[in-house]
């Protein structure tokens, strides 16, 4: 039980490193772990419909964590569903497929995170992508991650597409192209209809000789000699066992568990570990600070209708052809992924990018589909896209099997509450629009004519996190920063976190793609530093068109 590289996490970043090392480098040995099941077979997992079941429920590929009350959601405990089992939260997600604006990456770079700007990032996304409309400046179509266009569109989706037209907003039918402003379709992972998940696209493809996948184990802690990561500790049917890595180990278990078991491990603040009776191995204070999620808000509107999907008895009696039409041709109803439409509008004309994002949902989801209705209706979800608020994730036990406590201080900060009154009352304009306003219908909970004071205790009451977690293992260029631009953890050797926590901002948009795109980069700096033990940087070799500014 001995490899070169040990990766704790089959997410989206863990399956692209691991994928992309195995063949990179043929005669490393490379163990992938995971605490949940591999998912290949789940037909929830592999129906796009199925998000609609796995996100609401705690099941075995949903840690469906509860956050802290949260004093801007009126005392609330929001929800944290996660992916857990092979491909994160990629197989729980809704494929929605957004990179963020070039802007957020040469953000990055002005960060102190060298080689992380758009032009340098550009040509890893490309590299992963696998686009069915083909390849150009911005689209990779070779790619093991399938990007295509939504098989089916809900007539309620059309309809939304359309009076944002009225409303007066721009037309997008590609948000990952030269300007992300505007309202349109998402593209979506998703191959011959069904899911794409990254653990479909990077591990299930085909076997490598050198890739050793493990399910259903739970890392406990990082092993060190002196201050170098030397293997795991992990837990599997009951047994313990301890697992050596000859030259790394790589943390890829997402925004919430990476700075989790770096802290079990002994790395992070000095004063909170040994509260845990932890034995500190580098007091690293950032660890599990900065956490930056997006908050969003959802206008559900029910109508009579019975075109968007919903409980009734003439809407499940026509889901059976559907089953059919779906297991046949991967088509219909079942491969929708439920957003199937959105897009990205900025609260001032002035503004160099969106600041706000929408995801249209052809049925009620309400409180993460939790609260079922009968009946038959639509949602508009409004999300802001940089927020201000910072939260944290810290321990409840030195144990990595308890949930860690995650307080993402939503509103705490209160130009976001401003900014998200503000796309509440621009989305309600395309609501009004002649396309949706015909088909009438009644608000659950929001009404035309709220005041500014209402619907700001509306949202207190019903808002909550679209599932975006990132910065908890900070990267930069500063002392202070969690991982440095190699991601490398600062203050111990043989360690490196690569997924969402390493992010320093959040990105304007979607977070799955961009993490896949940190596991290609990852991959490749991995591989140099093996073939050049002392290259500090790798650079990316395509030019890529310049930054967006629009």
């Amino acid at each position: 039980m001995e490899y070169d590289y040990i990766i704790v996490g089959a997410g989206s970043g863990g399956c692209a490193l691991a994928s992309r090392l195995a063949d990179n480098c043929p005669d490393a040995t490379i163990a992938l772990i995971e605490a949940g099941p591999h998912t290949n077979r789940n037909p929830l997992v592999n129906m796009p419909v199925g998000v609609a079941a796995v996100v609401p429920n705690r099941l075995k590929t949903n840690y469906g964590y509860l956050t802290t009350p949260q004093p801007g959601l009126a005392g609330r405990q929001g929800y944290q569903p996660r992916g857990r089992g092979f491909g994160g939260s990629s197989a729980i997600n809704a494929m929605i497929y957004t990179r963020g604006h070039p802007l957020d990456y040469d953000e990055w770079a002005e960060l102190g995170c060298d080689g992380w700007s758009w032009r340098d990032v550009l040509p890893y996304f490309r590299r992963a992508e696998g686009n069915e409309r083909g390849a150009d400046a911005w689209h990779g179509d070779s790619g093991p991650l399938t990007v295509s266009d939504l098989r089916y569109r809900n007539p309620f989706s059309r309809r939304f597409v359309q009076a944002a037209m009225e409303a007066g907003y721009k037309p997008n039918d590609d948000f990952n192209g030269p300007d992300q402003e505007g309202i349109g379709f998402y593209q979506v992972t998703q191959r011959d209809g069904r899911r794409c998940s990254v653990a479909r696209a990077y591990i299930y493809d085909r076997e490598r000789a050198n890739l050793h996948t493990i399910a259903d184990a739970t890392v406990l802690r990082v092993v060190f000699e002196q201050k170098r990561a030397c293997g795991v500790e992990i837990v599997s049917g009951g047994r313990r066992e301890t697992l050596k890595a000859r030259a790394e180990v790589v943390v890829a278990a997402g925004a919430f568990n990476s700075p989790q078991l770096l802290m079990c491990s002994g790395v992070g603040p000095a004063a909170h570990l040994q509260a845990h009776g932890i034995e500190v191995l580098h007091d690293a204070p950032e660890v599990g600070q900065n956490l930056i999620d997006h908050v969003d808000f959802t206008i559900n509107k029910r109508v009579s209708s019975i075109e968007p999907t919903g409980f009734s008895v003439r809407g499940i009696a026509r889901m059976v052809p559907q089953f059919v039409t779906f297991i046949r041709h991967g088509r219909g109803m079942l491969s929708s992924n439920v957003a199937e439409a959105g897009g990205f509008l900025k609260s001032k004309p002035t503004l160099k990018r969106p600041d706000l994002q929408l995801h249209f949902c052809a049925a009620l989801v309400d409180d993460h589909n939790r609260h079922m209705h009968w009946g038959h209706g639509y949602s508009l979800h409004v999300c802001v896209l940089r927020p201000f608020s910072r939260g944290a994730v810290t321990l409840a036990s030195a144990d990595a099997r308890t949930a860690p406590v995650i307080d993402p201080c939503f509103f705490s900060d209160s130009r976001d509450l401003d900014l998200l009154v503000e796309g509440v009352q621009m989305a309600r304009r395309i609501l009004d629009a002649p396309s949706l306003a015909l088909h009438g219908g009644r608000e659950l909970y929001t009404r035309a004519g709220q005041t500014d004071a209402q619907l700001r205790e509306t949202i207190a009451r019903h808002a909550d996190t679209i599932y975006h977690p990132v910065a908890t293992c900070r990267m930069g260029g500063d002392a202070r920063s969690v991982v440095d631009p190699q991601l490398h953890v600062r203050g111990v050797t043989g360690l490196r976190i690569v997924d969402a926590s390493v992010m320093p901002t959040l990105i304007g948009g979607n977070t799955n793609a961009p993490t896949v795109m940190i596991g290609e980069r990852a991959a490749e700096l991995i591989a140099a530093s093996r073939r050049r033990p002392q290259t500090a940087t790798v650079k990316a070799s395509t030019v890529a068109p310049a930054g967006n500014a629009a």
